[in-house]
This record gives structure tokens, C-alpha cells and sequence, in this order.
């Protein structure tokens, strides 16, 4: 038998190194999140989680400030949002945010010198919004941020912009020559881990009210119902959200069925409403800052920078590993609800609405970003009720065309099932009713479906 030479060896063990480069080496912590046999083990690296440490380092709290005297809003001119706060705690809020978002800058990174009341630059303007933004998140997505909440150190971790922030992009279709169009995939992008996906999950998914769906309910698709190109799209979104937790897909899902809500964890419910949070963020608060930002700021395609998963969790499950600086800055968590309401919110839902009363736009039957929020406390309440089942009653006015505005009603009924359907509530427990006139004219109370206990 002829002798393997040096030379064929150390080919063999550059070899097995390529193939092996992708692997983790040992030790690596594994942690049981599911009945063993069906793939629910998350695996963590040790040394990546000791790597990323300072990342996900929380900064010291300033000492506390009194909270007597005259406010904020009483003593300095145009205080727009938290004039309520005191003057010491005022400043020591605009202190801490100094440290959060600027400090190699300092104040004058959003302010015009001394002149602290001008509205000249535009990132106090940005600013402002993003403390409504912050006080939004922390009042109103409970269902996703719970107790520990988020602050302005949470996306942007010591730098002006945060790291993890997006624009649309269709430089790839645009830059193919000879080869055609893409179909927006088959580019190797680092958001979608470099698969052959669908570039750009955001755009559909975290931008639009686009519906994430995988399986048909039926053999052949409908004109609107789930095709591969949904769901090769889906999957992208799926492996950004994977790459953005540090974490695989049993994370949320049971590996026996991907789709079944009653075997997935509970942190599959807390995923889809940060899909809504971020939804929200980048209807109401991001995406209408565009005219505010100089053009430098601005995307290729002229949008405003926009958030997806990673902004806040970059690479961790739970952002800042789950560290609560609200315990510290309470001011940011107001109770009660938001001090502004991203512009263009539902009105509050009537009375008689049990559950809740999901509003819609003229003319649409997609649930909006902001009316989403009346369908996951619904969902909340119907998961700790397991008895409980609703009936949903779209309504409609007179004014236009009546058989539309029915049909309308009907259709908007079917989106909040198809909501509640991907919250985890069983089919059985969610009936419909005929839609009905209200007795208004046209006025958004008519343009709502109620979500109501049944027998």
C-alpha cells in the first residue's frame, strides 16, 4: 500500500478545517426549553456571550434627583415633552441621555449652544420624538416589553445613531446587468444570514402590514393567499429575527410543527407582538421623521431610517440580557398611556366594546399597526381565559355605497380572525357575525369590528 505523503495529509487537514469552520467548538452550554425528542435545546457559546459583555453592559444610574420644586415646563422655554418633571430631575434625564446617545459630542449635539430653546437642529426635533417614542413603547407594548422596558441606551448604546437601523434598498436588482431581475433574492445578504432569501424582510413585514404566512389552507393558492415566494419571504423574516436574539428557531417553535401556536412557546405570543411594536415604531414614529432629517441622513431611496429586531436586541434575547433602567428613570414609563399619541391614532374604543374595538382606515380592511395593539390585549386576556370564546361583529355606514361598506365589514372581520388565528387562539373559540349598519353616519366608530365574549 502506498504511504500518504505530507503533502496529501496536510490537504486532508485543511479540509476537514474548512468543513469544520462553521461549527462551534466545545464547550457549549445547551438548555432544554421543551419535552426532549422534539429539538426545543437552545445553545449558547460562552465565549461569544463574554465577547459581547461590554456591548450589553449597563451603565451606572446618576444619583437621584429631587423631585419637589418648579417644574421643568415652568421654568425653561419650550419644553414640549416631560415639562411636568422637576428641574432636578429634568437635568439629570438630559444628563443621562447626554451619556446614552452623545457623549463624546455632548449637549450640542442637539442643541443650538446656548440658545437650549431653539428648535434649530434638527436632531432635537428627532430627539423629542424619540422620548415620545420611548414613553409610547414602555406605556402602551407591555405585552412585549413587559416591566423591564426600554431607554434611549437601548438602540443607541453610547452612539449618535444606533448600529442597527435600515433603508430600503434595491441596489441588487438595480445593479444586475445581463442577468434580470433578482425577484429580490439570491444576493446573499447579511439579512437574511446570507441565504438565498429574500433580501429585504423588513420592507414587507416591519414596514407594511404585510401577513406572514407559510402554510395554505388550501391546495392550490388563491390570488391572495400563502405562495412559496410568501413563504421563502417569511423564512427570511424568521432567520433576520433568529440572527437578532442569538437564538435558533425552537426559541419560539416546537420542530413537531412549526405552525401549531398550542405547542410553541410562550415567547412565540411575546415575538409576535414585538413584530406589531415594530411595526408601530416605523409607521408612527420613524418613517414620518423624513422630511425632518437632512438629505445625508436620509436611505438611497430618500426613507427615513427605520428599526427591525436587531436595533434594540442586538444579538441577545433579551436586550441589556433582561437589566431594567427604568428602575432608575420611571419618568420614561408614564402611567396612563403615552404624553403623545403617534399622529393619526384610533380614537378610544366604545364602551360597549368588552374586548376591544379594532378601528380601520377608509376604504381598508388591513388591521393597522396602531389598531394591532386592541388585538393582542385580546389575545392576552383570551390565553389567560382558555374558557372564553368571542364573536367578532363588523359594522359599517350608510354613506357611499352600502353593499360595499358590508362587504367591507365583513372583510375587516375576517382580518381580526386571521389575527387572533396567528395569536394562538383556537378557531373554535372565535365566531363571526353577520356585519351590521351603525346608526351614525360615517365616522371612524363605523369603521371598526368589536371583539366580544360569546356563549
Amino acid at each position: 500500500m502506498r504511504a500518504r505523503t505530507p503533502k496529501s495529509s496536510t490537504l486532508l487537514a485543511l479540509g476537514a478545517a474548512l468543513l469544520l469552520a462553521g461549527c462551534e467548538r466545545p464547550p457549549v452550554d445547551t438548555s432544554q426549553q421543551g419535552y426532549r425528542g422534539t429539538g426545543m435545546v437552545e445553545l449558547s457559546n460562552p465565549r461569544l456571550v463574554e465577547a459581547s459583555a461590554e456591548l450589553h453592559a449597563v451603565p451606572a444610574a446618576l444619583p437621584p434627583a429631587e423631585a419637589g420644586g418648579p417644574t421643568a415646563g415652568e421654568t425653561y422655554q419650550n419644553v414640549q415633552v416631560l415639562g411636568d418633571l422637576s428641574v432636578g430631575e429634568f437635568t439629570r434625564l438630559m444628563v443621562a441621555m447626554t451619556n446614552w446617545v452623545s457623549p463624546q459630542q455632548g449637549c450640542v449635539y442637539c442643541h443650538a449652544g446656548a440658545d437650549f430653546a431653539s428648535d434649530s437642529p434638527y436632531t432635537k426635533v428627532v430627539s423629542r420624538r424619540m422620548l415620545e417614542m420611548t414613553r409610547h413603547i414602555n406605556s402602551d407594548w407591555k405585552a412585549h416589553v413587559a416591566e423591564t422596558g426600554v431607554t434611549c441606551y437601548t438602540c443607541h448604546r453610547g452612539q449618535p445613531v444606533p448600529a442597527a437601523i435600515w433603508f430600503k434598498d434595491d441596489s441588487a436588482e438595480r445593479n444586475i446587468g445581463s442577468v434580470g431581475w433578482r425577484n429580490h433574492q439570491n444576493i446573499a445578504a447579511s439579512s437574511v444570514g446570507y441565504s438565498s432569501l429574500p433580501y429585504d424582510p423588513f420592507s414587507p413585514f416591519l414596514s407594511e402590514n404585510g401577513r406572514i404566512r407559510v402554510v395554505g389552507k388550501t391546495p392550490l393558492p388563491p390570488p391572495t393567499g400563502q405562495s412559496i415566494k410568501q413563504t421563502e419571504w417569511t423564512y427570511g423574516l424568521m432567520i433576520h429575527m433568529s440572527d437578532s436574539l442569538g437564538v435558533n428557531c425552537t426559541f419560539c417553535h416546537n420542530s413537531r410543527s412549526f405552525i401549531a401556536w398550542d405547542q410553541s412557546s410562550p415567547k412565540r405570543t411575546t415575538a409576535w407582538q414585538g413584530i406589531g411594536l415594530v411595526r408601530d415604531l416605523n409607521q408612527s414614529y420613524l418613517e414620518p421623521l423624513r422630511g425632518t432629517y437632512p438629505a445625508e441622513r436620509l436611505g438611497a431611496l430618500g426613507d427615513a431610517p427605520k428599526a427591525n429586531c436587531s436595533t434594540c436586541h442586538r444579538g441577545v434575547s433579551k436586550p441589556l440580557y433582561g437589566v431594567s433602567m427604568l428602575e432608575a428613570h420611571p419618568e420614561l414609563a408614564p402611567a396612563g398611556g403615552t404624553a403623545a399619541p403617534p399622529p393619526g391614532s384610533s380614537a378610544t374604543a366604545p364602551a360597549s366594546a368588552v374586548l376591544g374595538s379594532v378601528l380601520f382606515k377608509v376604504g381598508r380592511s388591513e388591521i393597522s399597526a396602531e389598531s394591532m395593539k386592541a388585538v393582542g390585549e385580546a389575545i392576552a386576556r383570551l390565553q389567560n381565559e382558555s374558557d372564553m370564546k368571542v364573536a367578532l361583529s363588523g359594522f359599517a355606514d350608510r354613506s357611499g355605497n352600502p353593499e360595499r361598506n358590508l362587504e367591507l365589514a365583513k372583510n375587516r372581520a375576517f382580518a381580526v380572525r386571521e389575527a387572533l388565528l396567528a395569536g394562538g387562539i383556537a378557531q373554535d373559540r372565535i365566531h363571526l357575525r353577520k356585519p351590521e349598519f351603525v346608526i351614525a353616519g360615517a365616522n371612524a366608530d363605523s369603521r371598526r369590528v368589536d371583539i366580544l365574549p360569546a356563549e
